[in-house]
Parts: structure tokens; C-alpha cells; sequence
């Protein structure tokens, strides 16, 4: 499977954009499309039989026949500078558009005033007036319309809106006519506007992305760089002000980091040597220097803005729903509108009286208010998790977080800060120098927590060269040789493998074995500490009613020892577990929830229960590479609590989703049946058409933004 992806251009019908999306959807070698009306992006994903010419002239011409204008292009490659120059004529471009619709409407809306004052006078002036008024306004609509029934669509929502306004005229209501057109136009205007707004504060997200970098030469000279040709182990010069370009490590400076764009955190962190930091991160009041630690690709500003630009492909089941269901309202309802105004007259008489009723469904009978709302409500939603540090990979997880039932946590950098610190050391066979250096050898190329905390205590360099092998042991520890000795540094059980003779230790904390040449040398007694809100993350989850669990690889005392600090009932504490134990254990709890299970991990081996929980969540900011591919949600700061902010956006989400389906279907149903028995007028009809896409618009924009402050 290859993905692929366009560009989008003159389309702003969101009708148009779910015809265009299921097209390709039937063409030879697509298995899945996804036409994102507000990035302007057409993504597909192909398998061998796809040939791109022939899709691109094919589903432009279809494109064509239903909204004029509209191009499919290929996304091509811009260099930094031309990419500016490329978005500001467009930005000039759309300002243009705008500025004429503006005056478009204001010039109609005076003669639409005039048609109604002249009415009083003049019969024929009021007609002159409506003519010349509706011809401003309407003109593209009616020639839209035209070019569209030459290519025999029939249900473009340009042709309807001529029907019913042709009606207006032959049924003389001329004001009727015009009315219809302006408000039209104006609803047209805002409900652009609205998805404008929304599309730019998507954009404003993503423009932490930063533009160069400046990298320090040999000589010592600063050049001025795009950030995607730094390699790993250059040196970077960030001034005061300006962004991290790529992740790195501090080698000289201190200074003050904004991390807001990417952690949600709006305090400022402070950084020195050996510090690491994020690319995207603001640079306060001093000058560092960075050694490149990761590629502009693989670094995390990168990844936050492909999550982002990706989150919109995973659609919701209630999206895909209302992609569905668009494609057979219209039809529904034009079928409708000619049962009334063709087979009723045939039935009741008083062709005129019927066909002014058929008018007004063939005005609602365009299904935007859900087409657009909908996916603008998860857009909306997935925008605000993301400028509080939490990245959701798709709409589908989004609606999925609305229904669970248990919560399953890792224990160490998740609930624990994991960072952890020597307690003691019980020396055995040596003296506790030996013990300590010693297991600091066997630590050596450890990238686990503990065994940072052990080599934090260095006294003495270690000689790499003497080290002869090496070899980590998941679940058990690390086996070491240096300078011809066997060096083994673990838990119980890796002495137990090697047969060590040891005594078990109970320690609420964790115990480090260390044997050398077969004899062993002692206890390291190490400890974590709990984070600030961890107790009231798993306090909020309860009040939810929703069960937490604990898996961990540490020993009994530890697990329960934490547990009972954090309020974890015992019984949904597991311990001593290796990664394929956790994978059983939380395919055990799938089965006991009726509901859906979400998995909180940060590390390497918390990668296969990430997958394989319902919804699995990465503690992105300290996490492995690994966790945050494999989890469908990444929380950039490492805060549990994050948890509750994303379970309660979650809700707002489908709270207003439900909101616009109810609220637009209900008011276009309601204006259909009254308008059938006379009551409802063609004023009312265009309200439930613009009035009701607009108001669902505002509501899917600022609706969660709202309700969640």
C-alpha cells in the first residue's frame, strides 16, 4: 500500500467534496480516499494497480462537472522561499475574492431594500429592481448551474437554488426571488468565513515549524541553513529568541525554553548543559549551542505536525455516516419536492399553489450544515487537544474515547516520574566502591531509567575499549564483558538464570543484583518517585466511573506499595510482569469490560500493549520512539491528568456532533412538513438552508472550544 497525496483547489462545496471523495473511492487501485475540504489535501491510499495520470484526468473531470473550476493538482516541492511567495499570493488571492463578495453583497442588499420600498410605487420598477439585484448577485450561481446541467448534473446545489429562484420569478414574487439569492450569498459568505477561520487556526498550530537554523562551522563562522539539512552531530547556535530548529543536547549555555507549542506547559522551563531539548521549543534570554541529536525529520516538531496533518484520514464512524448519508438526502429530497409539485396538483389541483411549496424543498434539499459541521467539529476538537500538548492521531479515536470503561497504566515514567535515585548499597563480597563500579560497567550502554541513575554516580571514567560484549536481557538485566570478566547486573531472577547464589530481598523500591565471575557482589537499593497528579488523575477516572489498573515489572511490594498511594485496588495490580505477560494480562481485561480499554505506557516495551489496547496512550514527552509510533494519542508533557482533559474534550466533542445532526436535520425536516401544508415560506426555507449551516458552523468552531474553557 502507498499513500499519495494532492492538492485542492477553487473547492469550497462540501457537498462536492464528499461526490468527489466517494468517485475515487470506485477508481481502479485506490483503497481508500480522504478529500479534507479544510487543508485543501486529497489523500489516497493505492495499491499496484493505481496509475496517477489517468486518475488525475478522470476524477479532475468529474470534479469539473460538479463544481466548476475545481483542480486536483500534484503537490509539487518548493524550496522555503518560494513556498512563502506561493502562500502569500494566495493569501493576496483569497483577500480579492473576499473584498469582491463583500461589495457583491452590500450593493445587493441595497437593491433588495429598493425592491422592497418600490413595491409601494411601482409594480414594474419593483420587478426592473429585483432583475438588476438578483443579476449581482446570482449571476454565478445561474452560469454555475447552466455549465453544470450541460454535464447532466442535476443535484448540484447551484442548480436547485436557480430552480427555486426561477420559481419565485414566474410565481411573481420577485422580492421572494432576490431575497432567496441574497441571504444565500450572505450565508455562503459567513459559513467560508467560519471554515477559513477554522483552517487558519489549524495553520497558526502548525507554523512552530522552524524556518533555518544556524549551524557553526569548523572555524567557528555561522551559517544560516534550512533546518532540513542539519545531520546528526552538527552544532547549532540558537540565539535569544528564535526556535529550536531540531532536537538536540545543550554542550554550552543557559537559558530559558518556551515549551507551549508543544507541551501545552505556559511556564517557561530552564535548560543548561547535558539538557536535553525539543525542536519548536522558544529560546528565552540566553545563546545556547546544540548538538544535533536527531534528524529535522525524525525530530518532534516534525512528527507533532505530520500527527496533526494526518489526524484528519482516520475518520469517526459519525463522519463517515454523514458522508454516507449526503450522498442520498439530496436525492431524497428533489424526488420530494417533484412528488409535490408535479403528482400533487394532479391530485389536489392549483398547480401554482404546489409548485411555491416544491420551491422550498428544492431550497433546503443541499445537506451542508452536516457535511461541513461534522468533520469541522473533530477538526476543531483534534486543534484544541493539540494547543494543550495532547496529539490525537484521528477523529475515529476521538469518538472511540467517548465509551471507556478502564483505564490500564504502566507504572515507571508514567505513574512514577522515573527518575530514580540510589537509596543504599549493601556490599557482599566487596566493598561498595567495587559494587558500584561494577554495576556501572554493566550499566554502561543501559538507556532505562534505573541504570541512568546508577551511571549518574560515576566517579571514575569507564575505558570502552576494554568492553568486549554486551547483551540486554528484556525482563531480567543486563550481562556485560570487560576485560575478561562476566559481568551480570539485574533483577533476582537474572541470578537466578545464571545460578547465582543471592537471598530475595522485599524493598518498596527496586532491588539491583550484581554478580561478577559467578560470585555475587550485593544489593543496590534504588528508588522512584510518584507524580504530583497522578493520585488525582486516578481520583478524577473513578468519579468517571471508570476502573484503573496498574501493570508493572517490579516486584509485589513495589507494585502494591504504589498502588496503594495512588488508590489502585490491589486486585487491578499486576506485578512482575515481562512485556508478553502484559500483553496476556490486558487481552484478560479486554474481555472482562464491556467497554473500551485504553493503555497509558511511555517505554520500549510498553509498544505491544499500545497496539493492542482499544485506544493506547503515549507519555510523549520522555517516551520512546516506539511507544509514540505505535499509540493512537501522544501527551507531550508528562502529566497524567492530561488524561482527564482529553476524556472530557472527548465528550464536548460528541456533545455538539450530536448537537449540529439533531439541530440540522431536525429544522430542514420540520420547514419540509410545514411547508407542504402551506405554513412555511420561502424566507423560512432559506433560514433552514444558510441559517442552520452557518449556526452549525459557529457550534462545530468554537462550540468544544467554549465549553471546555
Amino acid at each position: 500500500m502507498r499513500k499519495v497525496e494532492y492538492e485542492v483547489k477553487n473547492l469550497d462545496c462540501a457537498g462536492c467534496a464528499g461526490k468527489i471523495q466517494h468517485k475515487a473511492t470506485t477508481m481502479a487501485g485506490i483503497l481508500n480516499a480522504n478529500l479534507d475540504l479544510y487543508k485543501k489535501r486529497f489523500t489516497l491510499e493505492t495499491n499496484e494497480n493505481f496509475e496517477e495520470e489517468l486518475f488525475l484526468h478522470e476524477i479532475n473531470s468529474f470534479a469539473d462537472s460538479i463544481e466548476p473550476g475545481t483542480k486536483i493538482l500534484k503537490i509539487e516541492e518548493f524550496d522555503e522561499e518560494e513556498e512563502r511567495r506561493r502562500k502569500l499570493q494566495e493569501k493576496e488571492l483569497e483577500e480579492k475574492r473576499e473584498k469582491i463578495e463583500k461589495i457583491t453583497i452590500i450593493i445587493g442588499s441595497i437593491l433588495f431594500i429598493g425592491t422592497i420600498l418600490s413595491g409601494k410605487v411601482s409594480n414594474n420598477l419593483k420587478f426592473i429592481l429585483s432583475l438588476i439585484a438578483y443579476v449581482i448577485l446570482g449571476w454565478d450561481v445561474v452560469l454555475k448551474s447552466f455549465k453544470n446541467l450541460s454535464k447532466g448534473n442535476f443535484m448540484d446545489e447551484n442548480f436547485l437554488m436557480t430552480i427555486a429562484t426561477f420559481g419565485a420569478f414566474y410565481l411573481n414574487e420577485s422580492t421572494e426571488a432576490v431575497g432567496v439569492m441574497l441571504f444565500y450569498k450572505v450565508g455562503e459568505y459567513f459559513q467560508d468565513k467560519a471554515v477559513s477561520n477554522s483552517r487558519k487556526s489549524i495553520e497558526k498550530l502548525l507554523d512552530i515549524r522552524p524556518e533555518y537554523a544556524n549551524i557553526k562551522t569548523n572555524n567557528g563562522e555561522l551559517l544560516t541553513i534550512s533546518p532540513k539539512k542539519l545531520k546528526k552531530g552538527d552544532t547549532i547556535v540558537v540565539k535569544a529568541g528564535e526556535k529550536v530548529p531540531v532536537d538536540g543536547v545543550i554542550i554550552k549555555g543557559e537559558s530559558t525554553l518556551n515549551t507551549s507549542a508543544l507541551t501545552g506547559e505556559s511556564l517557561p522551563i530552564e535548560v543548561g548543559i547535558n539538557s536535553e531539548v525539543l525542536s519548536g521549543s522558544l529560546n528565552g534570554n540566553g545563546t545556547l549551542e546544540i548538538r544535533v541529536t536527531k534528524l529535522f525529520s525524525d525530530s518532534t516538531i516534525s512528527k507533532i505536525i505530520e500527527m496533526v496533518e494526518n489526524a484528519s484520514n482516520k475518520k469517526a464512524e459519525s463522519e463517515k455516516f454523514i458522508t454516507k448519508f449526503a450522498r442520498y438526502y439530496t436525492p431524497i429530497v428533489v424526488i420530494s419536492a417533484l412528488i409535490v409539485g408535479l403528482i400533487f396538483p394532479l391530485i389536489f389541483g392549483d398547480f401554482n399553489l404546489w409548485f411555491g411549496r416544491a420551491l422550498i424543498f428544492l431550497v433546503i434539499s443541499c445537506p451542508c450544515a452536516l457535511v461541513i459541521s461534522v468533520p469541522l467539529t473533530f477538526f476543531s476538537s483534534i486543534g484544541i487537544a493539540s494547543k494543550q500538548g495532547i496529539l490525537i492521531k484521528g477523529g475515529n479515536y476521538l469518538e472511540t474515547l467517548t465509551n471507556v470503561g478502564t483505564v490500564v497504566f504502566d507504572k515507571t515514567g508514567t505513574l512514577t516520574k522515573g527518575k530514580f535515585k540510589i537509596d543504599s548499597i549493601e556490599a557482599i563480597n566487596c566493598d561498595k566502591e567495587e559494587l558500584l563500579k561494577t554495576a556501572q560497567i554493566g550499566e554502561l550502554y543501559s538507556t532505562h531509567p534505573i541504570g541512568k541513575a546508577i551511571l549518574s554516580q560515576l566517579n571514575d571514567e569507564i575505558d570502552e575499549g576494554y568492553l568486549e560484549g554486551y547483551k540486554e536481557l528484556s525482563g531480567f538485566g543486563v550481562v556485560a564483558y570487560y576485560k575478561g570478566n562476566e559481568i551480570l547486573v539485574g533483577n533476582y531472577k537474572l541470578m537466578q538464570e545464571y545460578n547465582i547464589v543471592a537471598v530475595e530481598k522485599e524493598y518498596a523500591g527496586t532491588v539491583i543484583y550484581t554478580a561478577k565471575n559467578g560470585e555475587f557482589l550485593g544489593y543496590i537499593y534504588i528508588s522512584d518517585e510518584i507524580k504530583e497528579d497522578s493520585l488525582l488523575t486516578i481520583k478524577k477516572l473513578k468519579e468517571f466511573g471508570i476502573d484503573s489498573y496498574m501493570l508493572t515489572g517490579d516486584s509485589k511490594t513495589i507494585g502494591e506499595v504504589v498502588g496503594k498511594n495512588l488508590g489502585i485496588p490491589s486486585k487491578n495490580i499486576f506485578t512482575h510482569l515481562l512485556p508478553q505477560n502484559k500483553v496476556e494480562k490486558l487481552q484478560d481485561i479486554m474481555k472482562l469490560s464491556d467497554k473500551k480499554v485504553v493503555f497509558v505506557g511511555d517505554g520500549i516495551n510498553d509498544a505491544p500493549v499500545l497496539s493492542l489496547a482499544d485506544i493506547g496512550i503515549a507519555m510523549g514527552g520522555t517516551g520512546s520512539d516506539i511507544a509514540v509510533e505505535s499509540a493512537d494519542v501522544v501527551i507531550m508533557k508528562d502529566e497524567p491528568s492530561k488524561i482527564i482533559e482529553l476524556l472530557k474534550i472527548a465528550k464536548l466533542n460528541k456533545k455538539v456532533v450530536i448537537q449540529n445532526i439533531v439541530f440540522a436535520l431536525g429544522i430542514k425536516i420540520l420547514v419540509m412538513i410545514l411547508g407542504v401544508f402551506g405554513i412555511a415560506n420561502m424566507w423560512m426555507a432559506i433560514f433552514s438552508d444558510v441559517g442552520v449551516s452557518l449556526l452549525a458552523v459557529i457550534n462545530a468552531s468554537w462550540g468544544v472550544k467554549k465549553w471546555n474553557k
